[in-house]
Parts: C-alpha cells; sequence; structure tokens
C-alpha cells in the first residue's frame, strides 16, 4: 500500500514523502492517526500542487539551515557540570542543556532536534548532531568541564 504522509513519521518518513508501507500498518495505525493518506491519483495531483506552491518557501527554509550548519560547526561549546574529582558526572549533559548554551551564543536551536549519541557521564571533548532539515544535519562539538 502506497500512502501520503501528512505529518512526520518517525523512521519511516517526512510530511508529503510518498512511501510503501505494509496494507495492516496504512490502514490500522497510519490512516486512523490521521498520519497518512491513502496515495490515489487525485491525492497525488493535489499533492504536486502543494508541492510545487511551496518549493519557493522550502528552498528558504534549506538555505536558512545550511547557514545556522556552518554557523553551529564553527561554535565549540563548553557545558558546566558538577563532577566528583575523578571526572564522573553527577548526572549526564542532556540536550536541553545544549541548547540552553546555544542560545546564549544567539543561535536558536530547539532541543527536539539534537541528539547525543551516547550518554555523556564524565568530563571531556564530545559531539552531538542536530537535524536542522531533512536534508540538513549539523555536528555540535562541546566540552565538558567542572562548574
Amino acid at each position: 500500500m502506497e500512502v501520503i504522509l501528512i505529518q512526520d513519521v518517525a523512521n519511516l518518513g517526512y510530511k508529503d514523502d510518498i512511501v510503501k508501507v505494509k496494507d495492516g500498518y496504512g490502514r490500522n495505525y497510519l490512516l486512523p492517526k490521521k498520519l497518512a493518506i491513502i496515495a490515489n491519483e487525485s491525492n497525488r495531483k493535489q499533492l504536486a500542487e502543494n508541492l510545487k506552491q511551496r518549493a519557493h518557501k522550502l528552498a528558504k527554509l534549506k538555505a536558512d539551515a545550511e547557514e545556522l550548519a556552518a554557523k553551529l560547526a564553527e561554535v565549540m561549546l563548553t557545558v558546566p557540570a558538577k563532577a566528583s574529582e575523578n571526572g564522573k558526572i553527577f548526572g549526564s549533559v542532556t540536550a536541553l542543556q545544549l541548547a540552553e548554551e546555544l542560545e546564549k551564543l544567539g543561535l536558536q536551536v530547539d532541543r527536539r532536534v539534537i541528539t547525543i549519541a551516547e550518554p555523556v557521564k564524565e568530563l571531556g571533548e564530545y559531539v552531538a548532531e542536530a537535524r536542522l532539515h531533512k536534508e540538513v544535519k549539523a555536528e555540535i562539538k562541546f566540552t565538558v568541564v567542572a562548574a
């Protein structure tokens, strides 16, 4: 079954993508929750028209995301954390802390788009990833220091 996604669906696709899914998943989950519509001919034509109208707007959003990614590549964050003498952190560094540190530098990045690969439990240098756009990802380098 082919469906057109109305909203972003994790591990499946982004809004306005046409994806092929199993019949049961489409009928029992995506369609009832209004996450997708069936990709018939009229819906495909309507999608094409909507995409044509939004092409300019999407190009601007992507350009803004690329500009922000370039700024993030140059930034090295310093995140203070309470730590013991041997370098262990009490708790861990979260995406919220990274978003707050970026905001102090004048860069607006939503905490929900920031992912940290492994839990940060010790002092040192780490890298997080920010998905700014469906085609643009940026690395955020940060150092965890004792507060």
